[in-house]
């Protein structure tokens, strides 16, 4: 009768297994779902349009030395080498959380004695007065997860792995925008010298004339020095130029695991900067907010979080253990025989006395829970901004583009008249320089303005989420890197081994072209 009771019992209790802490469930925002801006006429519901993956939003552009150097950021970037190592280092603890479900070896040793007795009558040999005995043992625990902890831990272990995941594409996405822009500003930087060298070219034949003309008495001293401080003016201009194209390249180089210095993947023939063609994106707001990368990984460390309340409640109650324990003893006399010794059964911990601890622990972790759901709202509020931020500078900067190219074409037939109406004699110098100074301005605003509309376009698909791609951990992690980890720790096949394909989707839901 008591063994069938016992057998009922643990039936009974493995029934009865639970999973205690909540099922996390990503929060659905109704403004959210509310929100249906069509991003200042960007949005294309036309579901027949010819798209873009904005995995490689950048080859819109058409320039082989940014598809170099965002190929070769992607590969040699400190920060993204990190960030590889940290979907490491999340995938062993989820390996390590994994294994508490199986049996533990609680025990294993080993013991022995050797004893020297001498009888005190003398009457046997030295040899029979000593002996000796010797003893061995193992036992094997297995804890039962009756209350889900071990469950709850994989699945704390399981988000926070695809946190790390997530984390490491949201940083391919910052990189290569960053990258963009840099180049791009760079571009920018090397045009606007060389319409400041040209300027300065023109502005000093103009001063040279009024010298010559000074000279011969043709022209008073006051058109002498407008000329000559309009010329030194511009020429005051190149260097905070060149500084700042140095600083560019410097930036660059960062980016490129590079000391400063020469980028060979930025010579070459000066080009003007690329025409950029509208950008018409499809999907619905709502998407294009929720696939980021960045906001993916707060709802997925919400997840890990929500799952350690779990693990903290599974404290409350008691732990139920299976164990067994082998052991074999003897001893070198014969007295007693060699003994065999063998145990099973079940094992129940409590802690009973933890004078609030441990609710004061599961009050912690609901804490920590929301303040995670504050934060994966706030996240997703940036998004939206970010993406209305981005939508209409892009629309903003291609109107003042067209403005701007009508005030350069103005300024040069403005030049044109000037000079006209100067050689005969109907307008004096002084109307010379102010064309020539209003057109400078003109370009360089026109030329300001061309590489901030590149910016906004670039800052779009960055706040979209663009341009990560799915990577293996061997992808992730260079082989320089991989090799010296293998000659520290046998690693297995972890250090190529692939990353879940569930994110993946979240690059999909949308297109733009």
């Amino acid at each position: 009768m008591l063994r069938r009771s016992l057998i009922a019992l643990a039936g009974a209790l493995l029934v009865g297994c639970t999973t205690l802490g909540p099922d996390y469930q990503e929060p659905e925002l109704a403004w959210l779902a509310e929100w249906q801006p069509d991003l200042y006429g960007q949005l294309d519901s036309d579901p027949a349009a010819v798209s873009t993956e904005l995995s490689y939003w950048w080859q819109r552009f058409d320039d082989p030395a940014l598809d170099a150097l965002i190929q070769k950021v992607l590969t040699k970037n400190p920060s993204l080498q990190n960030a590889g190592l940290s979907v490491l280092e999340a995938r062993a603890r989820l390996g390590g959380a994994e294994a508490l479900r199986f049996p533990q070896s609680q025990q294993l040793g080993a013991s022995a004695a050797y004893i020297r007795q001498r009888r005190s009558d003398g009457l046997l040999p030295a040899s029979e007065d000593s002996f000796g005995s010797y003893d061995a043992g193992l036992s094997v625990g297995w804890e039962l997860d009756f209350w889900g902890r071990f469950a709850r831990g994989i699945e704390s272990a399981d988000a926070a792995f695809m946190t790390s995941v997530a984390n490491q594409r949201d940083l391919q996405v910052i990189l290569i925008a960053q990258t963009a822009d840099i180049y791009y500003a760079y571009r920018t930087v090397q045009l606007r010298i060389a319409i400041a060298n040209e300027n300065a070219a023109i502005q000093k034949r103009s001063f040279e004339i009024t010298q010559q003309l000074f000279d011969s008495g043709q022209e008073s001293e006051l058109d002498l020095q407008q000329a000559r401080t309009q010329y030194l003016a511009t020429l005051a201009t190149i260097p905070d130029l060149e500084r700042s194209r140095i600083q560019l390249r410097n930036a660059l180089a960062v980016l490129l695991a590079r000391p400063p210095g020469v980028i060979t993947e930025l010579e070459g023939e000066l080009q003007p900067l690329p025409g950029v063609e509208p950008v018409a994106l499809r999907g619905i707001p709502t998407q294009l907010v929720l696939r980021r990368p960045d906001v993916r990984a707060s709802a997925w460390q919400a997840g890990a979080q929500s799952a350690q309340i779990g693990v903290a409640k599974a404290e409350l109650y008691p732990a139920l253990s299976l164990f067994g324990s082998f052991g074999w003893s003897g001893d070198s006399l014969g007295a007693t025989r060699d003994g065999l010794t063998f145990a099973a059964g079940p094992s129940i911990s409590w802690n009973i006395f933890d004078y609030g601890r441990i609710r004061s622990n599961i009050r912690v972790q609901d804490a920590r829970l929301q303040q995670t759901l504050v934060a994966f709202d706030a996240t997703v509020y940036q998004a939206a901004r970010e993406i209305d931020d981005a939508a209409v500078a892009v629309v903003k900067t291609a109107e003042a583009g067209s403005v701007l190219t009508e005030s350069r074409s103005a300024a040069e037939r403005a030049l044109e008249l000037a000079n006209r109406r100067y050689k005969e004699g109907y307008a004096d110098f002084q109307r010379v320089l102010d064309a020539q100074r209003s057109l400078f301005a003109q370009a360089e605003k026109e030329l300001v303005n061309e590489g901030a509309h590149i910016s906004a376009v670039i800052t779009l698909y960055k706040a979209l989420g663009g341009g990560w791609q799915s990577q293996s951990l061997e992808e992730m992690i260079s082989e320089d890197v991989r090799e010296i980890m293998r000659e520290r720790v046998n690693w297995g096949e972890q250090l190529e081994a692939s990353v879940p394909e569930v994110l993946d989707d979240a690059q999909t839901g949308g297109d733009s072209q």
